[in-house]
């Protein structure tokens, strides 16, 4: 089988970084031989090495790194790397030039929804072929200049051995001390453009009509000492708990009566979405980047403006208050995720954008 090198110059941990981990381990799960460069010590280096994947340590300091260029560039002589495959902006200028120095196709991935200036798309003209997250994202993409024909949009998958209907959110209840609270939680990295702070705000008109209703924050960034900073100014500590980055995320999905993302700015086709539909959890989500593509509202989950807090509290309310309509909800998006979301239905078309440019 062919050796695919996926590149990641990312010193964050967040669903992009789970992502690459996750289909690496499919790979070689499926007979393809992969590994990972990415920086040192940091998260992802160290889950890929907890998930006993193959993974280099490579320091890329920018994308004129000549030094990181080259170690690249022997790193694919001598692992004879049969496809690059990148993700950030750095490795993919780092990478695709060490690739196309060696006559290796090139395919880059865009994450998140931001716009892309033509200026700055010359990395993306160096790519054989881009996977977005999105179809918002590949709008993005092919509005920056590129050609619609290189350009495929493949969301990230769910693992349905971790996440399904069967997992129970029981043992987490206990230990977090909620008994039967109906409990509400946002599960991502925390940073500004996740929404943690109208997701406090809906939190507390929320209490407002149903006191006994808890919040978990799920997860760890940049961002956690000030949320929970704010979390106790606005006298929240009863109600709101930051449970800082856990692995259990299928057992906390389970324990949820309602996820919710409120995300502000630059998300894609974001993975706790289809994650928690695939444990039978009903979702409320803004209307930022790929979320719409998932979440048909009132079908199988609710929709909301990004920074209405207010219209985030009565979605919240309504799922609460209607556990019948809520169930029905969230088994219509385990549907929906079965049909097209699983990680095998997922990697089975990233393997075929693989075999179109490795050829016969």
């Amino acid at each position: 089988m062919p050796t695919v090198l996926h590149t990641e110059s990312s010193r964050g941990y967040g669903g992009q970084e789970i992502r690459t981990v996750a289909e690496v381990g499919w790979l070689r799960a499926h007979g393809w031989d992969a590994l990972i460069a990415c920086q040192p010590d940091s998260p992802l280096f160290n889950e890929a090495r907890r998930s006993a994947l193959p993974v280099e340590a490579l320091e890329m300091r920018g994308s004129v790194d000549l030094a990181a260029l080259l170690r690249l560039r022997r790193l694919m002589r001598d692992r004879r790397i049969s496809l690059v495959h990148t993700h950030s902006s750095v490795d993919s200028w780092l990478g695709s030039i060490a690739a196309k120095s060696l006559a290796c196709p090139v395919v880059r991935t865009r994450h998140v929804s931001i716009p892309i200036r033509r200026t700055r798309a010359v990395v993306y003209r160096l790519a054989d072929r881009i996977i977005t997250s999105a179809e918002r994202v590949r709008s993005m993409v092919t509005a920056a200049g590129i050609a619609p024909e290189r350009v495929v949009t493949i969301p990230a998958g769910v693992d349905g051995e971790r996440f399904h209907p069967g997992v129970s959110g029981v043992g987490v209840r206990k230990e977090l001390g909620l008994g039967e609270a109906p409990i509400v939680g946002l599960v991502a990295n925390v940073r500004g453009s996740k929404g943690h702070n109208v997701f406090l705000e809906a939190a507390r008109t929320v209490i407002a009509a149903r006191p006994d209703a808890r919040f978990l924050i799920v997860g760890d960034g940049v961002g956690f000492d000030e949320v929970s900073r704010r979390v106790r100014d606005m006298s929240l500590d009863h109600a709101v708990l930051l449970t800082g980055f856990r692995r259990d995320i299928p057992e906390v999905m389970a324990a949820l009566d309602v996820l919710v993302l409120p995300s502000i700015r630059s998300e894609a086709i974001p993975q706790v979405i289809p994650q928690a539909l695939a444990v039978g959890t009903p979702v409320v989500a803004s209307t930022v980047g790929g979320s719409p593509e998932l979440i048909r509202d009132g079908e199988n989950g609710r929709l909301v403006a990004p920074g209405d807090a207010r219209a985030l509290a009565e979605a919240i309310l309504a799922l609460l208050g209607d556990p019948g309509r809520a169930r029905a909800m969230a088994l219509a998006g385990q549907a929906m995720v079965r049909e097209g979301y699983t990680i095998d239905a997922t990697m089975a078309r990233t393997t075929d954008v693989y075999r179109a440019l490795l050829g016969p």
